[in-house]
């Protein structure tokens, strides 16, 4: 099992102290800031784009991981790899030519990503699966912050789990939604490697040891 790997997920991050709360993520232990956008379309909200990844990536001493929450992201992956983008995680469900858009972001050399909705069964990526670095795994319903933890998704990443060990493939699982000192311990016994939080985070008093608390 890969060693735990904590992302910031800056949709909770105070907006107006954005660049002192990426300072903040990286002196309490994270590893990457989570970078959602949100196009209006895919999902109900809108969230940030470009100029504000512009600005986080000059200041941070983190990864960024792009979670692309975006109809037909292929139309943005290599504008967001050029403005500091780590890795990029595109929808299963968002794109017409799902290869085509992975294609792509290797093509821009950075982490190529995957996301399934709850709903959305493992078996419907299970050949796309090798093409990645990562699959993420929505815990909650994309498109909105602060929501409950789906218990329900722990199967699911399970499965992708037992699949890249059938494969023999090192890949790394995401999760995103709900994740707290409760929560990461089972997503983490399911299989889970890489733990987006939000809210616990940002809104903890000490931050290091919330980071502490989800390893």
């Amino acid at each position: 099992m890969k060693n735990t790997v904590i992302a910031a997920s800056l949709l909770s991050a105070d907006f107006a102290r954005l660049g002192e709360d990426c300072e903040r993520a990286h002196a309490s232990g994270c590893d990457w800031l989570h970078f959602d956008i949100m196009d209006g379309m895919f999902v109900p909200s809108i969230s940030f784009g470009g100029p504000v990844l512009r600005s986080v990536a000059g200041v941070s001493k983190l990864p960024i991981d792009v979670h692309m929450m975006v109809t037909e992201p292929i139309r943005y992956i290599r504008r967001y790899a050029e403005l500091g983008a780590a890795g990029i995680t595109i929808h299963a469900e968002a794109a017409k030519d799902v290869r085509a858009a992975i294609a792509e972001i290797r093509s821009c050399g950075v982490r190529a990503g995957l996301a399934l909705k709850p709903a959305t069964p493992v078996s419907s990526i299970f050949e796309l699966i090798p093409l990645v670095d990562m699959v993420l795994v929505m815990t909650v319903e994309p498109g909105f912050g602060g929501q409950e933890f789906m218990s329900e998704t722990l199967p699911k990443i399970a499965e992708v789990r037992q699949i890249a060990e059938s494969l023999g493939q090192p890949l790394d699982i995401e999760v995103d939604g709900g994740i707290n000192g409760i929560t990461a311990a089972l997503v983490r016994e399911a299989g889970a490697n890489v733990l987006v939080s939000g809210s616990y985070l940002f809104a903890a008093q000490d931050m290091s040891a919330a980071v502490s608390s989800l390893r």
